[in-house]
This record gives C-alpha cells, sequence and structure tokens, in this order.
C-alpha cells in the first residue's frame, strides 16, 4: 500500500524546521568548539540523528496552533517544532540506552557510536561505559537545548506559562513511562493477564502516546491561545491516535521489516518489553507456549529462527490481529472524533492526512 506523502504546505514547514534545526546545531557545536575541539562530537550526534524523521510531533504542534488560529509561517511555530525534534532526540538516545540497542533509523544508536570512537581511538579504560556515559550526557544535552528553544518561543507568546506547563507535563510524563516500561520487563511474577494488559497500556499512554501526537498537537494549540473547548476537542481526536500510533509500532517492534524499521526483526523480543501484544498472547496460549515465549523475552541471543518461532506463536494466539484491531478501532475513534472538530476544514483535512500516514505507516 501506497504511504500518503506530505502536502506541499507541511513539506515547506518540514524543510524550514531541518533548515532552523541545523542552522541552531551549528551554533552550538561552535560554541563546543570555543571551549574544546573535543567536545563537537555532542552536537555531532544530535545533528546526525535528526537529519531523519517523520517530524511527526512538529507537524502535529503546527497543526494545533493553525487549529487556535496561529499563522503557518509564524516563526514561533517554527522554533517550537525544533524544540520538539529536540526532545525527541533526547527520548531516543535515552531509549537506546535503557534497551541496549545497537542500531537507531539504520545507523549505530548514539551509544554504540561514542563505544566505536573510543576503541577505534585506542583510549584507556572500558569502551562500552564511555559510549554509554557520553549517550547519557548527549541525551541530556538535547533535552537541555530542547527546553532552551521552546522557552524561547513560548516567551514570544502571551500564553508562557501554560505553555511551559504542557512542555513540562510531557517531559515529566515521558520520564515516569520509560521508568514503568523498565519496570515491566523484571517485575513480572504474580500478574494476571488482565493487570499486564492494563500496565502495558499505561506505558503505552505515558511513555509514547502522549509525548508523540497528544501534548505536540496540544502544545501548538496552546502557544495560540486555544480555549478549553478547542483543546477538549482536540485530546478526543489526539489520544486514540497516540495510542494507536504506539501500538502500532509495538507490532513493527516484532513483525516490522528491518529494511524499513532501521532495526533487526524481534528487537522488542530480545530487549523483553511487556507489550499488549505479549500481554494478548499470554491470554490464549497453553503452559509449554505461553513458557516458550516468557522464557524468551528478555533473551539477547534469540536467533532468527528463535524469532520466527516467537512470531508464529503470537500470529497463533491471535495477539497479533487482536493488536491490529485494536489499532483499526482506535484510528477510527480519532477520524470520528476529528470530523466533530470545531475547526477549520484546512486545519481537519491537514490532521486526516496526517493520520492516515500515522496508521499506514511501517517504519
Amino acid at each position: 500500500m501506497n504511504q500518503p506523502v506530505p502536502a506541499p504546505s507541511e513539506q515547506i514547514y518540514i524543510s524550514t524546521i531541518e533548515k532552523r534545526m541545523q542552522d541552531l546545531l551549528s551554533e552550538y557545536a561552535e560554541r563546543c568548539r570555543q571551549i574544546s575541539p573535543a567536545s563537537v562530537a555532542l552536537i555531532e550526534s544530535i545533528a546526525d540523528l535528526v537529519t531523519s524523521g517523520k517530524r511527526l510531533r512538529a507537524l502535529l504542534a503546527w497543526w494545533g496552533w493553525q487549529g487556535a488560529g496561529g499563522d503557518a509561517d509564524d516563526p514561533r511555530i517554527i522554533e517550537a517544532g525544533v524544540s520538539l525534534e529536540l526532545f525527541q532526540a533526547a527520548a531516543l538516545i535515552h531509549d537506546d540506552v535503557v534497551d541496549r540497542s545497537d542500531t537507531r533509523r539504520g545507523r549505530p544508536s548514539v551509544h554504540r557510536r561514542f563505544e566505536a570512537l573510543h576503541r577505534e581511538s585506542d583510549w584507556t579504560q572500558d569502551s562500552a561505559h564511555f559510549g554509554v556515559a557520553s549517550a547519557v550526557l548527549t541525551g541530556d544535552l538535547a533535552l537541555a537545548l530542547s527546553e532552551e528553544v521552546f522557552a524561547s518561543a513560548a516567551d514570544a507568546t502571551a500564553f508562557a506559562s501554560s505553555a511551559r506547563t504542557a512542555f513540562n507535563t510531557m517531559r515529566f510524563e515521558v520520564m515516569v513511562g520509560q521508568y514503568l516500561d523498565i519496570k515491566s520487563e523484571v517485575d513480572v511474577h504474580g500478574i494476571d493477564p488482565a493487570e499486564a494488559r492494563s500496565l502495558a497500556r499505561t506505558v503505552v499512554e505515558y511513555k509514547s502516546a502522549n509525548y508523540s501526537v497528544v501534548w505536540p498537537l496540544a502544545i501548538g494549540a496552546v502557544l495560540a491561545g486555544a480555549d478549553e473547548s478547542t483543546l477538549d476537542g482536540l485530546s478526543r481526536f489526539s489520544r486514540p491516535l497516540g495510542i494507536a500510533f504506539q501500538l502500532q509500532d509495538d507490532l513493527l517492534g516484532v513483525f516490522g521489516d528491518p529494511h524499513l524499521t532501521g532495526k533487526p526483526a524481534g528487537d522488542d523480543l530480545r530487549e523483553g518489553k511487556r507489550t499488549e501484544l505479549i500481554a494478548h498472547a499470554l491470554d490464549q496460549l497453553n503452559g509449554d507456549d505461553a513458557s516458550r515465549l516468557t522464557g524468551s523475552l528478555g533473551n539477547p541471543d534469540l536467533t532468527d529462527a528463535d524469532v520466527v518461532e516467537i512470531q508464529d506463536l503470537l500470529e497463533s494466539s491471535g495477539a497479533r490481529a487482536a493488536l491490529s484491531g485494536e489499532v483499526r478501532d482506535l484510528g477510527e475513534q480519532a477520524l470520528t472524533a476529528l470530523d466533530a472538530l470545531d475547526t477549520t476544514d484546512v486545519v481537519r483535512q491537514g490532521l486526516r492526512h496526517l493520520t492516515e500516514r500515522i496508521l499506514q505507516r511501517s517504519t
């Protein structure tokens, strides 16, 4: 299936975001160089990471801004979009450290990149520790830059306090959700299937759905002065869409094509992710098959043949079909709420176009 592509107006916004982001990072790189040329590697790692991506969060903020009456070309929403892209970069860098992921978007993850730098430079001590420590600091730096840029955009509006509250809530929720995610991988004893699904849904909402869809759309609207009625309408649209986005991501983490996702097939299985996909399967599998599944989760040495075997279990249990059905239902809920949204036809059409791309994605 051919996926919808961004409309020309979106492409202009994306291009503007990308140029502004690279110009900004070039300025930060020069500041690093003045301290020490060796520190430029921090900014280079961020710049390389943000050269690709769908710009989903920035686009949602842009449509939220317009939905509340903001001008599409206003530099403040460009700065806010840059901030959200840098925020995502920080989240991805830290997420790869937590998950011990070797790749991101088909290239070495940031901690692996610094680990390789250590090894190739023949430096002393532990290259793996250097890689992780450097990535943590790089992620912290990306987060700090994101906040700095956002503060500048928010302060240039009449709604700085509300916008900062929204941004701070987004950041808080991501960190709590990330912790709940790693806890769910290790605290698995005595949890029944219903509780497992509930916990998995909580992780979905707070680790990913809210920061990927709900808050970017709301932040754009808040910056433009949206009233409570507008924000409520946007939330009724964005919440089911955000959950569908992450459930689809969970499916791709097990069944996705590595050439498209940029990650090995079954990567979520090796990382031990206790997603709703896994919860659905464990609710249906018998003792031996359930033991095979749970015994495989978190095993970094799973072979490709092992992954295929687990994929078959997830298929035969009906878990994949169940989760795919949830994605479809949530997508329909989002589109119904979008039809009822009190906004312009341009905004509604733009959000519908973006929703279709989200629901049809393969990466």
